[in-house]
């Protein structure tokens, strides 16, 4: 048992059915414990990026991903035109 302040239970009470307390605290306490992690984990990788080992993305990511898109388009029309010259 984890004892908790009355203040705290009461209002997990207004928020929760009667009997769903304790699935409410460990689901709480299961998303509170994969933040820390995905935290750590971040901190672990900070100096990881280098940005001269990814010149394509000295613009943004955004027009990096435009670019792809459009090669994918490019891909689907020249596919198309195949298609249709057959």
């Amino acid at each position: 048992m984890v004892p908790y302040p009355a203040e705290v239970i009461a209002e997990i009470d207004k928020i929760v059915d009667h009997g769903k307390r304790t699935a409410f605290l460990v689901e709480l306490a299961q998303r509170e414990i994969k933040l820390a992690r995905q935290a750590n984990a971040l901190r672990a990788a900070k100096g990881a990026w280098r940005s001269e080992d990814h010149p394509e993305l000295v613009e943004g990511a955004a027009p990096w991903v435009r670019s792809l898109r459009q090669q994918s388009l490019q891909r689907f029309e020249k596919i198309e035109r195949h298609r249709s010259s057959q």
